[in-house]
């Protein structure tokens, strides 16, 4: 695999994905380090200058005005990282961990945070290695960033805390010299800019914001399939309805669902159709899931700015032909911006659960697919129970994302005695939101699960394999190698893990793209 450069500049989500998830190597461009050393200069001129720098030659916090001597400075930062790992909670998993690892670094590439290159080098070589600090998911407000599980992160590079390595837990020092590497005795300032920002929130964000990415077209698919089991029109996708109307995504989103079911025998003969008009749950796909695409679009934007931004306070300036460096002290550390993305990313997932719940419900009850399926898709109802408690399960997902998506970022509560007086509960809306996707993901699967179901029933009833959509059919028989058909009731619980795997792992998407010939995925 080749080896992601890291500049500061230019790390996508994809890229995050990769690191996190493929464990690609990295590494940092020659520029890069040129703007780190020239930082670290910086630093060091200024503290031979006897400059008072915050959290360098003062305290944190509401401590920012007790002065901190330069013989003390290194013990600073021990001291920083240590009252600063108070997390709880449950463990990030090692991707998670990853990406949060991954964006501090491209972070630091920036070159305004004045810490020496071999902070930077540990970095690399923890990734590259497979050190994986043990980080607790809770306790960031989101500012002054994410420091406590920054600073859990940050733990194992001083020999403190706990890592994982090849799927062993052990103390820092011994991770590290596991892999043949060493503890740091960090220097001034460096503390401070490994925890102060937000990486926790960027890169957990950004691995969210991909799997919606994912998610938002597998639900066109899972929908189209639907549409198809009911017999429904593919009228409300027509180009022209959207062309007065013209929001960009849901053009896109009409666009993928007409390439979907094209050729398709199941769907109502425009001529003689079934009936005048589909369920909003239907004809509505195109509204409802491409302002869901919106939603998944701006994640993506905030983000990718985000995972390429100077995060940390202060920020060092030492621009060429400036005689003297500069120290900025602001809030680019405040995590509002990552906070209102996931929030409303929360949002977006929550509705499209409940489109995707009510097409299911629609799937199992005779009442509402006008007796076209026995109740709940059961071949001997009330014998068998069919999938009565699947539609269950989507509903408790579906209301559960709606406590979820209430915004964390309209919540704050002072910390640091009054000083940090205003925080995002950013790491809340993210934490928040990965959970919306992955319920999202299970009434997708759900719904999809159904869908099959009640293909194969359509099929007997015509007594002939009636023609699928060029992408559904692909959706089709992805799902058939892992889950099949049931003529009676069985445990449940193993089929609904296949589907979801399908959706959340992408396979489901795959197989339609390549179906359709790689149709690029729209944002």
């Amino acid at each position: 695999m080749s080896i992601l450069e890291l500049d500061g500049e230019h790390l996508t989500l994809e890229d995050v994905v990769a690191v996190a998830r493929e464990r690609r190597p990295v590494a940092l461009a020659p520029a890069a380090w040129a703007r780190v050393r020239r930082s670290r200069e910086a630093v060091d001129r200024l503290l031979e200058r006897g400059v008072v720098i915050y959290g360098v030659t003062t305290g944190f916090g509401h401590l920012r005005n007790i002065r901190i001597s330069p013989e003390q400075a290194s013990l600073l930062q021990h001291n920083l990282l240590q009252s600063h790992a108070v997390g709880v909670g449950p463990e990030l998993s090692e991707e998670q961990v990853r990406a949060m690892m991954v964006a501090r670094l491209n972070t630091l590439a920036r070159g305004y945070s004045g810490v020496r290159p071999e902070v930077l080098q540990l970095l690399v070589e923890m990734l590259n290695r497979g050190v994986h600090p043990v980080v607790p998911a809770q306790g960031s407000l989101g500012a002054s960033g994410d420091l406590a599980p920054l600073a859990h992160m940050a733990l194992p590079m001083i020999g403190l805390g706990e890592a994982i390595v090849d799927g062993r837990r052990m103390p820092g020092a011994e991770a590290l010299a596991a892999v043949g590497l060493e503890p740091l005795r960090l220097e001034a300032k460096e503390g401070l800019a490994l925890i102060n920002g937000t990486a926790f929130m960027a890169g957990l964000g950004a691995l969210i914001t991909y799997d919606a990415e994912v998610l938002v077209q597998t639900a066109d698919i899972v929908g189209a399939m639907t549409l198809e089991a009911l017999e429904g029109s593919a009228m409300p996708f027509d180009e022209r309805l959207h062309r007065v109307r013209p929001h960009p995504r849901q053009m896109d989103c009409a666009a993928f669902l007409g390439q979907l079911v094209e050729g398709s025998e199941l769907l109502s003969d425009p001529r003689n159709p079934s009936r005048v008009q589909d369920a909003y749950s239907l004809r509505c796909m195109p509204q409802v899931h491409g302002a869901v695409r919106d939603v998944v679009a701006y994640a993506r934007w905030a983000l990718e700015i985000e995972l390429n931004s100077a995060t940390d306070n202060p920020l060092i300036f030492w621009e060429e032909g400036d005689e003297e460096p500069t120290v900025l002290s602001g809030g680019n550390f405040h995590g509002e911006l990552i906070a209102l993305a996931m929030d409303y990313l929360a949002i977006g997932l929550t509705e499209l659960a409940n489109i995707s719940e009510r097409r299911l419900n629609r799937l199992l009850d005779p009442a509402e697919n006008e007796g076209r399926y026995p109740p709940f898709l059961a071949l001997e109802p009330g014998l068998h129970s069919g999938f009565m408690l699947v539609q269950y399960t989507a509903a408790a997902l579906a209301s559960e994302n709606k406590v979820l998506a209430h915004p964390a970022s309209v919540d704050t509560i002072p910390s640091s005695a009054g000083t940090e007086d205003h925080v995002s509960m950013g790491a809340t809306a993210v934490r928040h939101a990965g959970m919306v996707l992955r319920n999202t993901q299970q009434v997708v699967a759900a719904e999809l699960f159904a869908a099959a179901q009640a293909i194969d029933l359509r099929r007997q009833q015509a007594g002939r394999p009636l023609r699928l959509g060029r992408g559904t059919e692909a959706a089709y028989r992805v799902l058939r190698r892992h889950v099949p058909f049931l003529a009676r009731d069985t445990v449940m619980a193993p089929w609904m893990e296949r589907a979801y795997r399908l959706v959340a792992e992408g396979e489901i998407l795959r197989a339609v793209r390549e179906a359709l010939r790689a149709l690029p995925m729209k944002n």
